[in-house]
């Protein structure tokens, strides 16, 4: 019988080409197989399935991914990998738990939002943020950028902001974006939708970022909502400044329902 374990993570994406396994490039997705496989003694490394794939650069406080694994002792498994993975793992990848999966359980189309931060600063970078943090040479003018983003709020294709990938949808749920400042001076964007296309959250905020230091004005971000191709004019931001902060998933009796929905192809109403 096979039993499905959830995985919390968090990894410093500095130093790898992103989530996703790519041959001969270092990857989480492979640092984790490959030494999950160790720690269990198995003959091959288990298939992870992750909440959302990050690019290269990208971090994670609260990545979350789904492994299966037959014939052994749930209670062994995770006692294994809590303790032996936190002593093997690379210092800029680590699991900071494991548990079985309730049924029905996905790690990518049983979650009902993604919530990441982007961290800026249009004053002195310190360097100590540099890993975490992209400098703008012009002054942020936050309450622009909060007033002109609540058209983007909503249900709405965002293709102007995505790198298209055959057959993939760009409508996507766009359930909070605002921008505030920190007690230390530096910007922080907080993006939460159900699901992100490629290259979307980075766009979003070189969007804002282009508004608030009076580069573009707010008429311009609205005339990119529902565009159905990407847009040239949308800055892609460095990928080091953004950090996948943490997943969602609704009651566990509702788990499997919310994957079925998931994997269903949206449309905007009154699409053809």
């Amino acid at each position: 019988m096979s039993t499905r374990y959830r995985l919390d993570i968090s990894y410093d994406g500095t130093a790898f080409h992103g989530w996703a396994a790519q041959t001969g490039l270092r990857t989480v997705q492979t640092e984790l197989e490959t030494w999950i496989g160790r720690v269990l003694r198995l003959d091959a490394p288990p298939a992870l399935v992750c909440a959302g794939r990050t690019d290269a650069g990208v971090h994670a406080r609260g990545q979350v991914a789904h492994f299966d694994l037959d014939a052994a002792e749930p209670s062994e498994v995770i006692a294994t990998l809590n303790r032996r993975l936190r002593r093997a793992l690379p210092e800029d990848v680590a699991v900071r738990r494991v548990s079985v999966a309730p049924a029905g359980f996905d790690a990518r189309f049983a979650a009902i939002w993604r919530r990441y931060a982007y961290r800026l600063t249009d004053g002195v970078l310190d360097p100590l943020d540099r890993l975490t943090t992209v400098a703008v040479r012009n002054p942020l003018d936050l309450a622009t950028m909060n007033a002109a983003g609540e058209v983007l709020l909503g249900l709405h294709d965002f293709a102007a902001f995505c790198r298209a990938r055959e057959g993939a949808t760009t409508i996507r749920q766009l359930q909070h974006l605002w921008s505030e400042r920190l007690p230390d001076g530096r910007v922080e964007i907080g993006v939460r939708a159900d699901a992100f296309c490629h290259s979307m959250v980075r766009s979003l905020v070189g969007a804002l970022t282009a508004v608030g230091t009076g580069r573009r004005d707010p008429a311009w971000l609205a005339g990119l909502v529902d565009n159905q191709s990407r847009c040239s004019d949308v800055p892609v931001l460095p990928a080091h400044g953004l950090v996948l902060e943490e997943v969602g998933y609704p009651a566990d009796d509702q788990l499997a329902a919310r994957a079925t929905q998931a994997r269903a192809r949206r449309e905007l109403e009154g699409s053809l």
